[in-house]
Order: C-alpha cells, then sequence, then structure tokens
C-alpha cells in the first residue's frame, strides 16, 4: 500500500503567520491569520481548525470569516483554556500552527434557492458570520434571509459594527435581543426564543439554522417545528470537545456519531433520537 505523505494528510500542521487581533470583549479576541505559501484555508462556512501553540497543545476553532475573503481567515477566540489563554497573548508578527479545515459545513448547495432563518446564541454567532457573509457575498443565490441573535448583555454582543451594518440592510431581517437590558440598550429584551414567533416565512422553502448553546437548542427547535418548518429542513452546529479533528480519538463521539467528522453541522432529523446530541 503506498504511504500518504505528511503533507498530504489530515496530520499536517502549516505555518500561520497573525496578520491583525482585535480585542473584542474581555473575554473574546479576533486574529487575522494568513498561511504560509499560496494556498489559502479553502474552508466551507461551518468548518473549523485544529489551532496548535507550540509547546502548549492544540484546540479546535470554528472559521467565521467566509471562503469569499480570500488571502487571509478569521477566529474568534474565546480566552477559557492553556491553549486559548496562550493565544490571548499573541500579537501581530506571531506565529501559531493550523491543521485543517476539518467537519462537515453548513450545505451551501442544499440552502441556494431557498429562504434562512439563521439563529445564532452567544458565541453561535462566531460559525454563523462565515455562512452570513457567504450568503451576502452571494446574495442573488439566496431567497429571504432572516438573521436572529441572542446575547446575556450588551458587553457580550460580537462584531458590533456589523451587526450594525446587518441591520441597516434593505435585504436582510435582523433583530437581536438581550437576556438582560440596561440603560444604553433600547433594543428588545427576552430570549431568543421570544424573536421566532414574529418571523413572517414559507416553512417549505425555509431553512432554519441554529448555532448557541446547547439549552438553547431544545426551546429555539420547539418554535422552529411550531412554524411547520421540516425537520429534514433544520440544521444545528454541536459544540462537543474534539481532541484530533479526524475521527480517531472518540472525545467528540455521540453514540455513532463523531461531531468532527460526521459533523458539527446535523439535521435535526438525524439526531433528534439521540438525548446526548440536544
Amino acid at each position: 500500500m503506498e504511504k500518504m505523505a505528511i503533507n498530504d494528510s489530515n496530520y499536517r500542521i502549516r505555518k500561520g503567520k497573525i496578520i491583525s487581533t482585535r480585542q473584542m470583549t474581555p473575554h473574546e479576541k479576533l486574529f487575522e491569520i494568513a498561511l504560509d505559501g499560496d494556498r489559502g484555508l479553502d474552508h466551507d462556512p461551518g468548518q473549523f481548525v485544529m489551532v496548535s501553540m507550540f509547546g502548549v497543545g492544540e484546540a479546535p476553532i470554528s472559521v467565521c470569516s467566509s471562503p469569499t475573503h480570500r488571502g487571509s481567515f478569521e477566529l474568534c477566540v474565546r480566552a477559557a483554556g492553556r491553549v486559548t489563554e496562550t493565544m490571548h497573548r499573541l500579537e501581530a508578527g506571531d506565529e501559531i500552527g493550523i491543521r485543517g479545515p476539518f467537519g462537515k459545513g453548513f450545505p451551501i448547495r442544499v440552502l441556494e434557492g431557498n429562504d434562512l432563518l439563521i439563529v445564532a446564541g452567544g458565541l453561535g454567532i462566531v460559525p454563523l458570520r462565515s455562512l452570513i457573509n457567504f450568503v451576502f457575498d452571494n446574495r442573488k443565490d439566496f431567497g429571504k434571509v432572516h438573521t436572529l441573535l441572542g446575547c446575556k448583555s450588551v458587553d457580550d454582543i460580537l462584531f458590533g459594527n456589523e451587526l450594525e451594518q446587518w441591520r441597516m440592510r434593505m435585504d436582510v431581517h435582523y433583530e437581536c435581543t438581550l437576556d438582560k437590558g440596561s440603560v444604553e440598550w433600547t433594543g428588545h429584551v427576552g430570549l431568543i426564543t421570544s424573536l421566532i414567533p414574529g418571523v413572517h416565512l414559507e416553512p417549505e422553502r425555509t431553512f432554519a439554522i441554529v448555532v448557541g448553546p446547547p439549552i438553547m437548542f431544545r426551546f429555539v427547535i420547539k418554535e422552529l417545528l411550531a412554524k411547520n418548518i421540516p425537520e429534514s429542513q433544520i440544521l444545528v452546529s454541536l459544540e462537543r470537545h474534539m481532541k484530533c479533528g479526524v475521527g480517531k480519538c472518540g472525545h467528540c463521539q455521540i453514540q455513532d456519531y463523531y461531531c468532527c467528522t460526521d459533523g458539527p453541522v446535523f439535521k435535526y432529523s438525524d439526531i433528534k433520537h439521540i438525548k446526548e446530541a440536544l
């Protein structure tokens, strides 16, 4: 049997150079990264990469930039462990290791020509930003677009300037709600599920895409089903602790599925019977 060269395998670590950084909240930092050589990342919206901090470890991070953004890609990283906390100390000019991209992202070809209802809770906006900007850059290929965002507080809102641009677009229905209001917040206050009943849609031609904390899924999906959106047209992206990214270590296994290779994006109809999934 012919042996596969490490340069052609999923175990290859490519050198990534940090082009710029931006502190978005006290806990999240945005990194723009370029890979060595002429080849870019070549990812699909919804995929992730394994980020290596040399001498520290490796962690899975969702790509938050659109594939239409050529020459570099972006990662929004929450400091939540040794790898990510070390990464937060890096600045422009520093280098990291990148494996991937990995996983099954959002099925763009299936979504084309249909209406989209995008529901993001908290950090769920990170992988969904990749999809949303891809849709905006190919707007004629999609029908109506509804984007709903839920955050805990004003301080937890990511990509604030971009969200304001989304709100101003005439070809997108965008709403944001906060769990907890404040003096400076004049928008909607309440759980994200409170926004769904007010969305006017044609269920037979609508795909709903949901990303957020696990506790959110059950309640959001209940509202989507009440809107008569078919179960096969509800897509969810699951978060699990991934170690290898290639379906070998078993850390992200949910019964017969591996989130890193069978997902992270799944049809609700395929996993609704798995108690551990949602």
